[in-house]
C-alpha cells in the first residue's frame, strides 16, 4: 500500500525548506525504486529500514551471489499542499486546491515555526499553538460544509443510508462543540458508512515542530511539552530543524552521520518523522528476501496472511495457499531459507495468520 503524508502550515514557518530536504533525500534514493516519474509536488522517500542490509548480505552468502541484491524499502510519498490561509475552507488564496489535495492523503503533518530567525518575517504565524489551532479550524469548517450538504434519508431508506446518517450526525455534532472528526467514536459499520464522506479531521495527524538547530539535543523533551500544550500524543511530535535537514541531504551518509554526533542528535528528523508516521497510522512492515531483491512491503497492523499476500499483487489473494513464515532474527542467525527450512525453522502458516511486523514472508500461490 503507498502512504500518503500531507504537509501543510501557514506561510514562512518552513515548510518548502523541509519539503526541499525531502526532494534530495528522494534524488539520492530513486535509483533503487521501480516507480514511474512524479509530479513536482510529491517526494517519494524511503522508510529507514537497517534489516534490509542484513537479509542482502544473506541472500548473497546463501545463493553465492557475487554482488548483493537489490534492496527496496518502503515507502511514504509527502505532498507539499500549498495555499494555507485563515479562510481556506471558503476558497481564500488556493483554499479549494488545498482542501482537494488533502482529501488524498492518509495523513497531514502540520508544520508549526518554532524557530527564533528575525529574518524570516511572520505572514501569519503567531505561535506553535495558535497556528495549530488555525490550521485545525480551518478543516473542522471544511468539513461541517461537507456534513451541511448531507441530506437526511426520507421514507424508504436502505439499513446503509441509516448508518450513514447517523455517523454525520454524530460528526456534525462533534465539529460544532470544536472537536474533530477522528475522535467521534463510531460502530464498525458508521465507519465504513462514513468513509464516503472523505472528511478532513478524520485522518491521523502529525507536528513537525520546526525549531532552531542547538534545540535537537533536547527533542524528546521539547516534544512532549509540544505534546502537552497540543493536546496530542508525544509520539505524534517530530522536533526537527528543516535548514539542517537540507544540509544533511546534501552530505554523504557518513558525513551525514558525523554533522548529528556533533548535534547530539541519534537520527535525522526526517528520519523520525517517516518513523512515526507509520506507528501514527498503524502501520507495519513485511519482508521477502529472495536473488531478484530483497524488499519491505507495507501492511496495516494486524493484517491476515491472505490479505497481506496482496501487497505484492492482488491476484495473490484469491490464487493464496499458504504462508512460509520466518522471524527475521531467525533467517538471519541461521543464514536464510535452505538453512531454516533444515532445521524446522519455518512455519507454514494459513490465511488467518496475523502477520508481524519484521517476518520473512515467502507465500505460495495457486495457478
Amino acid at each position: 500500500m503507498s502512504l500518503k503524508v500531507g504537509i501543510v502550515g501557514l506561510p514562512n514557518v518552513g515548510k518548502s525548506t523541509l519539503f526541499n530536504a525531502l526532494l534530495k533525500k528522494q534524488a539520492a534514493y530513486v535509483a533503487n525504486f521501480p516507480f514511474a516519474t512524479i509530479e513536482p509536488n510529491v517526494g517519494v522517500v524511503p522508510v529507514p529500514d537497517e534489516r534490509l542490509k542484513k537479509l542482502a548480505q544473506v541472500v548473497k552468502d546463501e545463493e553465492g551471489m557475487e554482488n548483493l541484491p537489490p534492496e527496496v524499502p518502503a515507502t511514504v510519498e509527502f505532498i507539499d499542499i500549498a495555499g494555507l490561509i485563515a479562510g481556506a475552507h471558503k476558497g481564500e488564496g488556493l483554499g479549494n486546491k488545498f482542501l482537494a489535495h488533502i482529501r488524498e492523503t492518509d495523513a497531514v503533518a502540520h508544520v508549526l515555526r518554532d524557530f527564533s530567525d528575525p529574518e524570516v518575517i511572520r505572514e501569519g504565524s503567531a505561535d506553535p499553538k495558535q497556528d495549530f489551532e488555525t490550521v485545525e479550524t480551518e478543516l473542522q469548517l471544511a468539513d461541517l460544509q461537507t456534513l451541511e450538504k448531507q441530506a437526511e434519508p426520507k421514507g424508504a431508506v436502505s439499513k446503509e443510508d441509516q448508518v450513514r446518517w447517523v455517523a454525520v450526525s454524530r460528526f456534525k455534532e462533534a465539529l460544532q462543540s470544536g472537536k474533530n472528526a477522528r475522535e467521534v467514536e463510531l460502530t464498525v459499520e458508521e465507519q465504513i458508512a462514513a468513509k464516503s464522506l472523505s472528511l478532513l479531521t478524520a485522518k491521523s495527524i502529525l507536528v513537525a515542530l520546526n525549531t532552531d538547530e542547538e534545540k535537537l539535543k533536547d527533542s524528546a523533551s521539547h516534544e512532549e511539552r509540544f505534546a502537552k500544550e497540543l493536546g496530542i500524543s508525544k509520539n505524534q511530535v517530530v522536533a526537527i530543524c528543516a535548514k539542517t535537514e537540507m544540509e544533511l541531504a546534501a552530505l554523504s551518509f557518513k558525513e551525514q552521520q558525523e554533522y548529528l554526533k556533533e548535534l547530539g542528535v541519534a537520527e535525522s528528523g526526517l528520519e523520525r518523522l517517516i518513523q512515526r508516521a507509520f506507528s501514527t497510522l498503524g502501520l507495519i512492515t513485511f519482508l521477502t528476501a529472495g536473488e531478484k531483491e530483497v524488499r519491505a512491503w507495507t501492511i496495516k497492523k494486524d493484517l491476515f496472511a491472505q490479505e497481506a499476500a496482496g501487497a505484492i499483487h492482488s491476484d495473490f489473494i484469491n490464487k493464496f495457499i499458504r504462508a512460509d513464515v520466518v522471524n527475521f532474527s531467525t533467517f538471519v542467525e541461521v543464514g536464510g531459507w535452505k538453512k531454516a527450512r533444515e532445521l524446522g525453522k519455518v512455519r507454514s502458516e494459513g490465511k488467518s495468520y496475523q502477520v508481524l511486523d519484521g517476518d520473512v514472508i515467502e507465500f505460495k500461490i495457486g495457478a
